[in-house]
């Protein structure tokens, strides 16, 4: 109001001035036009008035501006107790993500997530999980440059801030090293437009890709036995050190506004970069000479995709399917087997009418490589919504490895997760 006000008194003021230098100029008509003072008047007159037009202008601007810097982001608390014997719990700090945004009228937009977590031992880790500069190129256009949180699927690029996931926990395989790729660094051309009655979202994409990493088994005489896929690392690396591009993205489609399908896909090459002992005696183990990993063969990289959505005001029904494979390779003369990753859930919220509670239940079946980390996951949970930003989570995943002789704990799971 007091800029309001401001505004309008200059605005008087340039009114009084223009209606004094017209009054001065019908004077100066009927008088001898050689008056030089009354000339000079007028200019001052003149400038005055453009001077304060643009004052005006100015303080104006506050209404409209052109610059939009916004702050955003979420964090969250919990407590962690396994079933495991001897286990009494733990609280922990999930992460703390404030998200800014600085937009340049309708034209570009600096985006980035910073994210600070508290370690186990203590130490607070500093992530940056992305950050990019997007250009409106139109309407239905945006190119989105920096690091991106990977457009394959929904979970990572749209349900994964812990305030907006309806359980305290991402579904196994769609959290870091799974079979979901997390970020990438690269180029991205994403937006909306319209088919026949539908609207439809697309996202294309080109980036650095993952890393690979190997785990070498000991034949038992302290040399190298195999040397086999351990894991994909597609955390959105600032360098592309094995030189390999990855191209991929997702299209969606919407048959009516509470329903979404979408398909993913990418496609590329990825290395090796990093390798581990299985059994950390094995430090004098015989490795491929200095496992110069500059000169190991890329395997091929595929990843698929799936995930359907749809939501009325009481129910969130989501199902969200991703599939990961690697070609096989050499290294240092030992062949590498093609290897798979592949998870799916299926996940129904319910919210109770004309309440603030929330019933969630989630199923996940994770298969990797690795027998040990594959999990059939049924997870509950109970929320309750404070408001719409700020909901307190109980939830209890019962947690399985199917494969004979392999077991995985269960766990209780409390958490306070608040958007801003």
């Amino acid at each position: 109001m007091k800029h309001s006000c401001h505004s309008c008194r200059k605005k008087a003021l340039v009114t009084a001035l223009a209606a004094s230098v017209s009054f001065g100029a019908s004077g100066i008509a009927g008088a001898d036009a050689s008056n030089a003072e009354l000339q000079q008047q007028i200019d001052a007159l003149q400038r005055q008035v453009t001077a304060l037009n643009s004052e005006v202008q100015q303080a104006a601007e506050w209404k409209n501006p052109n610059t939009l810097v916004h702050m955003a982001g979420y964090t969250d608390v919990g407590f962690v107790k396994t079933d495991a014997a001897g286990d009494n719990g733990s609280f922990t700090v999930g992460s703390f993500s404030p998200i800014f945004h600085y937009q340049y009228r309708d034209i570009v937009m600096l985006e980035s997530e910073l994210e600070f977590e508290v370690a186990e031992n203590g130490e607070t880790e500093t992530n940056l999980e992305y950050m990019t500069i997007d250009w409106f190129v139109n309407d239905n256009m945006i190119l989105v440059a920096g690091r991106f949180l990977s457009p394959v699927g929904q979970f990572r690029q749209n349900m994964h801030p812990s305030w907006i996931n309806k359980m305290p926990s991402a579904p196994p395989g769609f959290g870091h090293d799974g079979a979901a790729p997390v970020s990438d660094m690269g180029i991205q051309l994403r937006g909306g437009f319209h088919v026949g009655g539908m609207k439809a979202n697309y996202a294309i994409y080109i980036g650095n890709g993952p890393e690979l990493k190997a785990e070498v088994e000991d034949d038992g005489a302290g040399a190298v036995d195999t040397i086999e896929y351990d894991g994909i690392e597609a955390e959105g690396f600032g360098a592309d050190r094995d030189s390999e591009k990855v191209f991929g993205g997702r299209f969606g489609i919407l048959p009516m506004p509470s329903l979404e399908i979408g398909v993913s896909f990418l496609s590329g090459k990825a290395s090796v970069t990093e390798y581990e002992d299985l059994d950390t005696s094995l430090f004098t183990i015989t490795m491929p000479p200095d496992l110069d990993t500059t000169t190991f063969a890329a395997s091929t990289y595929d990843v698929t995709g799936m995930d359907v959505s749809w939501r009325n005001k009481e129910m969130d029904v989501r199902y969200e399917y991703v599939k990961s494979e690697l070609g096989g390779t050499n290294i240092g003369g030992f062949d590498i087997e093609a290897a798979t990753w592949q998870t799916w859930y299926a996940q129904l919220a319910y919210k109770f009418p004309g309440a603030k509670y929330e019933a969630v239940v989630r199923y996940t079946d994770f298969d990797s490589p690795g027998t040990a980390r594959d999990i059939q996951q049924t997870a509950l949970g109970f929320n309750y919504l404070f408001t719409n930003n700020f909901v307190g989570k109980l939830g209890y995943e019962s947690n399985d490895n199917p494969n004979a002789g392999l077991d995985a704990d269960n766990r209780w799971l409390l958490q306070l997760a608040y958007g801003f």
